[in-house]
């Protein structure tokens, strides 16, 4: 059994996420971990969970988006845990790891010019720190 790391947040449980984690699936058996971090929450995304919700809310956020994706993978009838990982993805997945031996990374981000993690080249970096083959998947935030 393959077993499949999924870094997302803002994209977590978009339809091009759904459909890598069925691609996976079509090529056999898979496992999955999926980590949100508990990054502080955009101003675009304050106006989704209430005008002037603060940072701090940051960790309940991204539970609520990891219960609701989770939910999502187990439907497709295969094994998934996660955790709300640190507010750095790349610290996130360093601890993830620990936990989790995966096989490859999936990292969902927004796209080209609206995403922090690629500004910091995070497919990448994830790739070199950690010896794992990566696939970066675009997607559209689908905020809480």
């Amino acid at each position: 059994m393959r077993r499949c790391l999924i870094l997302a947040n803002q994209t977590l449980g978009g339809p091009r996420l759904l459909e890598t984690i069925q691609q996976r699936l079509a090529s056999g058996e898979h496992e999955f971990y999926v980590v949100v971090p508990a990054t502080p929450i955009a101003d675009q995304e304050r106006v989704a969970v209430g005008r002037g919700a603060p940072a701090d809310h940051a960790h309940a956020i991204a539970a609520q988006r990891l219960a609701r994706a989770l939910d999502q993978v187990r439907g497709l009838g295969t094994p998934a845990e996660g955790e709300v990982g640190d507010p750095d993805p790349l610290e996130a997945v360093r601890l993830a790891l620990r936990r989790f031996d995966a096989d490859e990374v999936v990292v969902s981000t927004l796209r080209l010019g609206l995403s922090r993690w690629l500004r910091a080249d995070l497919p990448s970096r994830i790739e070199r720190s950690f010896h794992l083959p990566v696939e970066h998947v675009v997607g559209e935030s689908t905020l809480v």
